[in-house]
């Protein structure tokens, strides 16, 4: 019964706390039963509250008893990556760097809108150091591993917050995304990661990879994901690249299909090498919205120079971070990341100007690009998970992350909406995503062509039983 609730939705679980069928503290229980029995092998969490947890349950149950829930996520079970600061909690981002021992007194936006509303906070999900690659492991927290195969990678850096979901730890997420942090995780674990608008949910304080970072909801169902974002895109001050509010409930007009869009399919976006395997599995999922009312066609906008772009902004902040800290607390870090950072410093101020001069005329690209097409479909990844604690996979011509990752980050460039959804299983039983771009500040409508294609080819999760024995 424990592990029938723990796998339920937020939306579902909402539904029963309101009829009376299950209470909070049933929810909060089974999600810790999971995080006690299966945490050990995934290391998806690196700090789990139990008593905190319960305690806020129970003040869930009896607002529910009593007829006066608070907000719209009252009693759901959620986690925190940690990056984002939550009041009571250290947050490490995976660094032996940081001082645990310091006044913890503030939350972020996404935590503090989330309080608001109710949800439970379970702990702290892991997250490589700063969240600088794209796979889950770090000097403080080790390796996090992949719920459908733990020898393989679940992806980053919101790598524990994927295999949260995925595994039944409760039912939402938060994550982050400055180059696919999100969506991969997502695409390697067959969850539903979006990526919304820059912008669109508030930031404090800013990533220190600065404005290709964002906020996103990590669940198993897209309407969970709506849900999450019309609370964490409420408004607040801190947050000095913030939308203006705009109330949107992303819940609403979730299910009213895509006839009659525009769809540009893109299965290399500029020629990149996709595995045979995940390319089958892709087409097959782009041209389904053929089926589903929407006129599909191949195109791409033109991104090329995003690799180098991107590079120049990620290392150069990897190396303006770099400078808090002094050469013992360098010492410990990651080799990769010190790494980066030492390239990043290398860069002059005329090449960070050219780049980002480039990122301007690829977001005008893009624009211009959605003038012709509502939404864009490529490969959220072009491999399946490799293994675990290796920036990239054995046996392939690739330095860094960022050379198995070509669909995620231009769309941190351009500041897009973006999602990646499970789209199939390859032969070794392992999730593939499929993306769905839509032009900036259309986060609804990504959500509707999600939810168009979840309802066409619902997806399931894995047995942990069986896939960690």
């Amino acid at each position: 019964m424990s592990d029938d609730i723990a796998m339920l939705t937020a939306e579902t679980l909402l539904a029963a706390f309101r009829a009376g069928e299950l209470s909070p503290v049933d929810a909060t229980r089974a999600a810790l039963d999971r995080i006690e029995r299966f945490n050990t092998k995934l290391n998806a969490f690196n700090l789990v509250d139990p008593e905190g947890a319960l305690a806020a349950a129970g003040e869930s149950q009896e607002r529910w008893r009593l007829g006066v829930p608070r907000g719209r996520l009252d009693g759901c079970p959620v986690s925190i990556k940690d990056l984002l600061l939550t009041q009571g909690w250290p947050t490490l981002r995976g660094s032996k760097a940081i001082d645990r021992q310091q006044d913890w007194d503030e939350d972020a936006p996404a935590v503090a809108r989330l309080k608001e509303h109710g949800a439970v906070l379970l702990g702290k999900t892991t997250s490589p150091e700063f969240g600088w690659k794209g796979v889950t492991d770090s000097p403080l927290d080790g390796i996090t591993r992949n719920p459908w195969n733990p020898a393989t990678t679940p992806g980053g850096s919101s790598g524990g917050a994927a295999a949260a979901v995925a595994a039944g730890m409760g039912p939402l997420a938060l994550g982050t995304d400055g180059g696919g942090s999100v969506r991969i995780p997502a695409g390697f674990t067959g969850i539903y990661g979006l990526k919304p608008s820059f912008g669109r949910i508030p930031a404090y304080p800013l990533s220190p990879f600065g404005t290709v970072s964002h906020i996103g909801p990590m669940t198993r169902s897209v309407a969970d994901a709506a849900l999450l974002l019309s609370v964490l895109a409420e408004p607040d001050p801190r947050d000095a690249y913030g939308l203006p509010y705009d109330g949107s409930d992303y819940q609403q007009g979730l299910d009213d299909g895509i006839e009659g869009l525009r769809v540009a399919f893109s299965p290399s976006l500029g020629g990149h090498q996709v595995d045979p395997e995940v390319a089958a599995l892709v087409a097959k999922a782009a041209w389904a919205f053929a089926d589903l009312g929407a006129k599909v066609e191949l195109a791409e906008p033109d991104l090329s120079g995003s690799d180098q772009v991107f590079r120049c902004l990620w290392y150069a902040g990897a190396a303006n971070l770099m400078r808090r800290f002094d050469a013992a607390a360098q010492e410990e870090m990651d080799p990769g990341f010190r790494e980066i950072a030492a390239e990043g410093a290398r860069y002059s101020l005329l090449d960070y100007l050219a780049a980002v001069g480039r990122r301007e005329e690829l977001t005008v690209a893009t624009n211009l690009f959605h003038t012709d097409y509502d939404l864009l479909i490529t490969p959220s990844l072009p491999i399946e998970a490799f293994d675990a604690g290796v920036e990239v996979p054995a046996g392939r011509a690739m330095t860094r992350w960022p050379d198995w990752t070509p669909f995620s980050y231009p769309f941190n460039l351009t500041q897009q909406p973006a999602a990646s959804l499970p789209c199939g299983l390859t032969a070794a039983g392992l999730p593939i995503g499929l993306q769905i771009v839509g032009p900036r500040y259309a986060d609804a409508l990504v959500l509707r062509a999600s939810r168009a294609f979840e309802a066409a080819f619902p997806w399931s999760f894995p047995d942990l039983e069986t896939s960690l024995a």
